[in-house]
C-alpha cells in the first residue's frame, strides 16, 4: 500500500502543476497561496486584460477564478478537472489587482465543490465563481513534473 504524501510535499507538487499552467501564466496569473480544500490566486491587471469597453475582459476573470479552483480541488494530492462551472460578475473593473480565493465546500472520493470569490483591492466583490471537479486518481506529484508539449 502506498503512503500519502506528506503535506508539503505535495503542495510544493500542486504548485509545480499550477505554474505549468502556460494560460494563466500568460496571462500574469499567479497562485500565492495554497492550503487543504483552499487556494488565493492574484492577478495584477494590464492593458490587454481590457475588452473594447475599457474592463477587464470576462475571460481574464474568469481564468483568475479557474486557476484558484483547480489549485483548491487538487489539493489533496488527485489531480481534478473541472466538469461543471460557472462564473456571475457583479461588477466592472479597469485597474489595480485582482485575488481569487477559492473554498472547497464539499468533497468525496471523486467529486470536489469550490466556490471562488474574485475581489478588487478595496475587498469589493468582482465575481462568483461555483465549480465542480472530477477527482482522478492520477496524483498531482505526477501530473506536475511532466513537462509541457510544444506545439
Amino acid at each position: 500500500m502506498m503512503r500519502p504524501m506528506a503535506t508539503r510535499d505535495r503542495f510544493a507538487a500542486l504548485r509545480a502543476m499550477m505554474r505549468s499552467d502556460r494560460f494563466a501564466a500568460a496571462n500574469g496569473i499567479k497562485l500565492v497561496e495554497v492550503g487543504e480544500g483552499r487556494a488565493r490566486t492574484r492577478m495584477r491587471i494590464r492593458p490587454e486584460h481590457l475588452n473594447g469597453a475599457r474592463v477587464v475582459q470576462g475571460g481574464a476573470i474568469f481564468t483568475l477564478a479557474d486557476l484558484a479552483f483547480a489549485a483548491a480541488s487538487s489539493s489533496h494530492g488527485n489531480v481534478a478537472l473541472a466538469l461543471d462551472v460557472s462564473i456571475t460578475y457583479a461588477r466592472a473593473v479597469t485597474k489595480g489587482t485582482l485575488t481569487a480565493e477559492a473554498r472547497e465546500v464539499a468533497l468525496s472520493r471523486k467529486v470536489s465543490v469550490v466556490n471562488v470569490e474574485v475581489r478588487d483591492g478595496k475587498g469589493d466583490l468582482v465575481a462568483a465563481f461555483r465549480g465542480t471537479a472530477y477527482r482522478k486518481e492520477q496524483e498531482v506529484a505526477s501530473f506536475g513534473a511532466r513537462k509541457p508539449r510544444s506545439q
